[in-house]
């Protein structure tokens, strides 16, 4: 009898590691939905939730585990969205669902969660925030090739991805909060070396100039500089990186403090030689190969950030990690989008002939629109009823929305399940999902929540009771 030798055990290159937070900064449409919690990850984007387009981008660059963490709250959440038959049908990645024991009024760094979740982490790894939407011509295999190539011949230890945000975009008003601000950074062209990252207590420093080091210009004295790039936080890393971690104990942000830090190594001879050991030697990271089980060549770690500059021309690429730019990247697909009537009679049955909808329009599954509604440059989602001769101009609007007879909106954000009565007006405004506008109600340059909201109805309540005491004290008299 024949025996087969069983196959080698396949060993992981990467781990891809995707931080899904509270999204602070997309309050209030991330606010809760009654006592149930809105996802970031699943803050739709095109109908889509945003945390699929970074799992699509994970998968076509061939790796195959992801570690993905979440707040305690969102968990059954994203549990039932990972476990869906749509996208467990569709997805050959594995996803380990972890929770972080985080506030959602205090921010933690990833430092800190890396450090939590090292023993997790057995191989190279890539940080991936679940809020980045990266253009066709910015796969993700681009930054895993670049770190491959370097680490096997100079020991590099991280790559970085910074982008070139999209000029024109649509103005808000100051009421949604501040966009994202970009990062002074200087980094070696020729090399792809990050060089240095500004960082807020510098600016706080000295807000006016930025200051260099001169042994960075003698080592890299044809460097560039750019006060319009913003940090993907998308980092490719060496598992030796927990180790620095662990020892850097006051290290937070790895944007803010451990990477500013790391760029100094580079040409700082003395911080060099003292930290340099802490890495100590650093064996090639080597592809999948029939070879896998022969023993990488040890490099010298160089101690060196590789980096990858995207520009603008080169795609549409963006963070939706806020207001302005969620409602931005909204857009953009719009702009691309070609709708046409829903070839399920159902579906078809829903939508009124006489009802206008423009092409650059977006219009989820199950939703009706009455006569007379006019629609445009919008994502509509799923399961929502458009009234009668209701305008909506560049808007995104949330599953289950109900907006009344004769409703206007413009460049609005509605939270899921929100309502907005016959008649009203809302203009520059966002919703947390549940939030019931009034008919005739007029709102404009609003973030409108479900705690001003009730805070109205009390009022009012309060405003009735004193009002009949008033009555009852007359008819007694």
């Amino acid at each position: 009898m024949d025996f087969i030798a069983p196959p080698p055990p396949v060993t992981r290159e990467f781990l891809a590691i995707v931080l899904a937070g509270f999204g602070n900064e997309l309050v209030p449409l991330s606010g809760d939905l009654g006592n149930q919690p809105c996802p970031k990850a699943l803050l739709p984007i095109s109908n889509k939730p945003m945390i699929d387009y970074v799992f699509s981008w994970i998968e076509k660059s061939g790796i195959k585990d992801v570690l993905l963490i979440c707040p305690p709250s969102h968990r059954p959440s994203i549990y039932h969205f990972i476990y869906s038959e749509s996208l467990a049908s569709s997805s050959s990645l594995r996803i380990d669902l972890q929770t972080f024991d985080d506030s959602q009024g205090l921010s933690i760094g990833t430092c800190s969660v890396l450090r939590h979740f090292s023993s997790r982490i057995k191989e190279d790894f890539v940080i991936l925030p679940c809020d980045f939407i990266p253009p066709p011509s910015l796969p993700l295999s681009k930054l895993l090739n670049k770190f491959r190539i370097e680490t096997m011949s100079d020991g590099a230890i991280v790559t970085t991805c910074w982008f070139e945000p999209p000029s024109g975009k649509t103005a808000v008003p100051e009421e949604w909060g501040a966009d994202s601000q970009a990062t002074p950074i200087v980094w070696d062209n020729s090399t792809g070396t990050l060089l240095y990252v500004d960082t807020l207590d510098n600016t706080d420093r000295n807000p006016e100039e930025l200051e260099l080091r001169m042994s960075l210009l003698c080592r890299y004295p044809r460097t560039n500089m750019s006060s319009k790039m913003q940090d993907s936080h998308v980092y490719v890393c060496k598992r030796q990186v927990l180790g620095v971690l662990q020892q850097k104990g006051d290290f937070e942000s790895l944007r803010e403090d451990f990477f500013p830090w790391l760029c100094k190594l580079q040409y700082q001879k003395t911080r060099h030689a003292k930290y340099g050991n802490v890495l100590g030697d650093l064996e090639g990271s080597e592809p999948s190969s029939p070879d896998e089980g022969r023993e990488g060549p040890l490099v010298r770690g160089s101690l060196r950030v590789g980096v990858v500059i995207h520009r603008a021309k080169d795609g549409f690429c963006i963070r939706a990690n806020d207001l302005p730019s969620y409602l931005e990247v909204n857009r953009h697909f719009v702009n691309s989008a070609s709708y046409s009537l829903p070839s399920d009679p159902q579906m078809r049955s829903l939508i009124d002939a006489r009802a206008s909808i423009s092409p650059d329009s977006t219009i989820g599954d199950f939703t009706k629109i009455d006569e007379r509604a006019s629609i445009k440059k919008s994502v509509i989602g799923k399961h929502c009823v458009i009234g009668k001769m209701a305008k909506i101009v560049g808007c995104v609007i949330l599953d289950h929305c109900v907006i009344g007879d004769g409703a206007k909106l413009e460049s609005s954000i509605l939270g899921k399940n929100t309502r907005v009565g016959s008649k009203a007006t809302l203009v520059h405004c966002v919703t947390q999902g549940g939030y019931e506008v009034k008919e005739n109600e007029s709102y404009r340059n609003e973030r409108l929540d479900i705690t001003d909201w009730e805070a109205e109805a009390d009022q009012e309540q309060e405003e009735e009771e004193v009002e009949e005491e008033e009555d009852s004290d007359e008819e007694s008299s």
